[in-house]
């Protein structure tokens, strides 16, 4: 896929990694969430990032995990099913010296269906055409996310995924094509 700039690359924006080059493979249907995203949304988890527990599932390029460990997070774990891209992500992580990332080469879906470890902020975004927003919300709403979590979610501006309804919207945007949300889970209900 070619990206504006710089073919096969998309750049850290923040954090002690910033500018940093992260490889894309060629790939259908990949979609980097634009910089521009990026950076309204790790803007609205600043007061959270330090010290964060991530998960990132369908990882694709990893941007979102990396951005996170760049600006403090702990740690990031990021799944994908893609063997070529599980491998980038592995080489982008090794190539960049981070340190708390681990790349885990399997289905979303199927991870998710494993003994759960609580994290504090999780990115969902799946392939557009798969539809696996409500399904993977349901999952991990199964012992996935930490007391007061917070949750991103992206689809396209008509996808209408359905959400548990402790699930609090915290802020949302449009970008084209593409709607983004930054949900909280409320404390102690479920």
């Amino acid at each position: 896929m070619s990206l504006r700039g710089a073919p096969g690359a998309i750049r850290v924006i923040a954090g002690h990694l910033r500018g940093s080059r992260l490889t894309v493979p060629d790939r259908p249907g990949l979609r980097p969430t634009p910089s521009r995203v990026r950076e309204t949304l790790f803007n609205w988890l600043t007061p959270v990032i330090e010290g964060a527990r991530v998960l990132d599932l369908f990882a694709g390029t990893g941007a979102l995990a990396i951005e996170a460990l760049s600006r403090g997070a702990l740690t990031a774990t990021l799944v994908e099913r893609d063997p070529g891209l599980a491998a980038a992500l592995t080489a982008n992580l090794d190539r960049l010296k981070t340190v708390g990332g681990t790349v885990h080469p399997a289905d979303a879906m199927a991870w998710l269906a494993g003994p759960p470890r609580p994290h504090d902020i999780v990115f969902v975004d799946p392939p557009f055409a798969s539809g696996l927003w409500t399904p993977a919300a349901q999952a991990l709403d199964r012992g996935w996310l930490a007391s007061s979590a917070w949750v991103y979610l992206e689809a396209p501006v008509d996808a209408a995924p359905e959400l548990p309804p402790h699930w609090r919207m915290h802020r949302q945007g449009h970008a084209g094509a593409l709607q983004f949300a930054l949900y909280r889970v409320a404390a102690g209900i479920r």
